[in-house]
């Protein structure tokens, strides 16, 4: 394994965390707060490190997969750790866990939080808690990749360690241009969130924060009430961009240069659309009882389907209290996702698409064995290789889900609660049901459990398998092995 190259790679990121570190500092220095002197230190201390490792360049620029993942799952992993210290030092969450659970929180765009008074925060901690969710939503070392190109030809494996899906492909033919394009078409979209939000009237601050929510479909909120005592006009600017936010960013590729056609085609995103429809349609028809108007009731269902469906984690209103039909589809939601491509979370519309077909396709081999039908998504066939990679993440996905519930028990909550909480953090949702609804918060769950949903809320964000690669021993052995070889070859 070609350490060399991971050390370079992580140094890159502390630095790029050293400069986003100091926009907290300009945010105290507009509302004179003293918490923003703790950031400097911080930001230097990232600097300082990631210069040390950045100073030698590796020899050797390639790395494959196994490189990609493991630089990616230790990128993350990095990030929230120095990302937690301005909150631990400004005393505002005193506790490292729950300062690194909030921040993980955060960069995974998960959006739960142990924080029981969000508005207690200074400015400056609301800026760099909502600040984080932009971060993380298009992906640090995408990020990394538009602004500081890696040479060698095979940056492709770090966007397909970070970047969520079944597959991934480059837009156009080089890496650096593709990273480039997904970040121009995420400011963009985040800017016009943002100017929206102003012409409802809603504070600069305010906008700032709930745009890189919505764009990085995290949803952390800035009122204790989330987004309850925002207008309707605001509501409904944020629940159009959760849903945008949550399309395959192909799709909007495809329109700039014209070939609207072709993303209209795109099956995925026509599955989402449609699913997103009808969970509105029930869950509209469910609650118009208890709504003051049908308009109501219509945004109130639009946004929490938004919201879930994205894996935000923004409410309007406590939709624990709604009837059990609306839960069991807003829980469904939760594991259905976005789009892959997308900076939604959850398991994703496009798996779930491919593992219909495959089933549709056995039950077709029964009735007519001898048939020989390919399974096909956007008119294109969908390789062997893709059906047997979502087989296998659905699985593991399943095993991860089964044995947080069993271990998050050991808090002796109730099964609604473990289950909807381990759900709301590996599928990067936020709330979840009964006592971490949208109404409540995750504080009460033991130092273990937290590092478990923490875990989760990182497995989930890097599919799973870049995290799970830190505890395979072959791991290790290649590393050690590499380092002895270097010092052989000295």
């Amino acid at each position: 394994m070609n350490s060399s190259i991971i050390r370079y790679i992580l140094g890159s990121i502390l630095k790029t965390e050293a400069a986003l570190l100091l926009l907290p500092c300009i945010v105290a220095l507009i509302y004179t707060e003293r918490e923003g002197l703790w950031y400097l230190p911080v930001a230097a201390a990232c600097f300082m490190l990631g210069f040390l490792m950045t100073r030698r360049k590796p020899k050797d620029n390639v790395f494959y997969l196994k490189e990609g993942c493991i630089a990616t799952a230790l990128s993350w992993i990095f990030l929230s750790f120095f990302g937690c210290l301005p909150f631990c030092l400004t005393g505002e969450i005193p506790s490292f866990t729950d300062a690194m659970f909030e921040t993980i929180s955060g960069f995974t765009t998960t959006g739960a939080s142990i924080l029981s008074d969000v508005e207690a925060l200074s400015h400056c901690s609301l800026f760099w808690r909502s600040f984080t969710h932009w971060i993380g939503g298009m992906g640090v070392l995408v990020f990394l990749l538009a602004i500081v190109p890696l040479s060698g030809g095979s940056n492709i494996n770090l966007m397909r360690a970070e970047s969520p899906g079944p597959s991934v492909g480059k837009l156009v033919p080089k890496v650096k241009y593709t990273a480039r394009i997904l970040y121009l078409i995420y400011l963009g979209m985040t800017v016009i969130e943002i100017i929206l939000l102003l012409i409802g009237k809603m504070p600069l601050f305010d906008a700032l924060c709930t745009g890189f929510g919505t764009a990085g479909t995290g949803g952390f909120g800035i009122k204790n009430d989330s987004f309850a005592s925002y207008s309707p006009y605001l509501q409904w600017v944020v629940t159009i961009f959760m849903i945008l936010f949550g399309v395959n960013f192909n799709a909007y590729y495809l329109v700039l240069f014209g070939k609207i056609k072709k993303a209209l085609q795109m099956e995925e995103v026509r599955y989402y659309l449609l699913t997103i429809i009808a969970a509105v349609g029930i869950i509209f028809l469910s609650i118009l009882g208890t709504c003051t108007s049908a308009f109501d009731a219509l945004t109130q269902s639009a946004f929490q389907v938004a919201s879930i469906i994205t894996t935000t984690g923004f409410s309007t209103t406590d939709f624990n209290t709604w009837t059990g039909t609306c839960k069991v589809i807003l829980v469904l939601l939760m594991f259905v996702g976005a789009c892959a491509g997308s900076t939604g979370g959850g398991i994703k519309v496009s798996r779930f698409v491919i593992l219909f077909k495959t089933v549709k396709k056995e039950f077709t081999s029964f009735i007519h064995p001898k048939s020989i039908k390919k399974i096909q998504m956007d008119d294109k066939p969908v390789d062997h290789e893709t059906m047997r990679t979502v087989n296998v993440y659905i699985i593991t996905f399943m095993v991860v889900f089964v044995l947080s519930v069993f271990l998050v028990s050991f808090d002796d909550t109730d099964l609604v609660t473990g289950f909807t909480a381990v759900a709301a953090t590996i599928n990067n949702i936020g709330p979840g049901l009964e006592m971490v609804g949208p109404a409540a918060n995750f504080g009460f769950f033991s130092n273990f459990a937290k590092y478990v949903l923490m875990f989760d809320m990182l497995a989930g964000r890097l599919e799973l398998f870049p995290l799970l690669l830190l505890f395979h021993p072959s791991i290790w052995k290649d590393l050690f092995a590499y380092k002895k070889s270097v010092r052989k070859r000295k």
